[in-house]
């Protein structure tokens, strides 16, 4: 499974930072959570108008696994 990983901070203080995820449906490809990412991520800061994303990544949830 494919999951987009971004990390969000407080528009007021970009010093206070979080990662988070989104899970993405099986049979997505890295390829198409990025080009599917952007829309997502807008989609995102308009529900959460008081944060910004500051980085953004698509990867397999199997590889974050092996890294954590």
């Amino acid at each position: 499974m494919i999951e987009l990983i971004f990390v969000a901070c407080l528009a007021t203080d970009p010093s206070n930072c979080r990662e988070h995820t989104h899970m993405h449906m099986p049979g997505v490809t890295v390829q198409s959570c990025m080009m599917q990412a952007q829309p997502q991520l807008a989609q995102w800061v308009s529900e959460h108008p008081s944060m910004i994303v500051t980085r953004w990544s698509c990867a397999s949830s199997e590889a974050r696994k092996v890294r954590v």
